[in-house]
């Protein structure tokens, strides 16, 4: 979305949008659930874990990384990656404010 067309909208749908697109591929919920379960930093071993090759595991860490929904931090030779706690529970709460405007059908249904 270019700056001109996101001025329209306030800066909670922005970030929401932005979260949205980085959990919009299977590869990259993969790589948080793996993040969540280790709840560590992980180095190298995201690529053993996933069917991709490192440059595909990069590029989905990298569009991660820039949503803000894991950090990075160089160790050696390698980065190791883990959920940013702060941001991950900015997205759920935004999520959740989402969700909870669903609106409450009765037995007959809403459509």
């Amino acid at each position: 979305m270019g700056a001109t067309k996101t001025a329209t909208y306030n800066k909670k749908d922005i970030l929401l949008a932005t979260y949205a697109k980085a959990l919009a591929h299977p590869a990259r919920i993969a790589i948080l659930k793996l993040l969540l379960k280790r709840q560590a930093c992980v180095c190298g071993d995201i690529v053993e874990e996933l069917p991709l090759s490192q440059s595909t595991v990069s590029q989905h860490l990298k569009e991660l990384k820039e949503a803000g929904l894991i950090k990075g931090e160089i160790e050696g030779v390698s980065v190791c990656y883990c959920i940013d706690e702060k941001e991950w529970a900015k997205v759920s709460e935004i999520l959740k404010g989402l969700f909870d405007q669903a609106p409450s059908c009765g037995k007959d249904g809403c459509c």
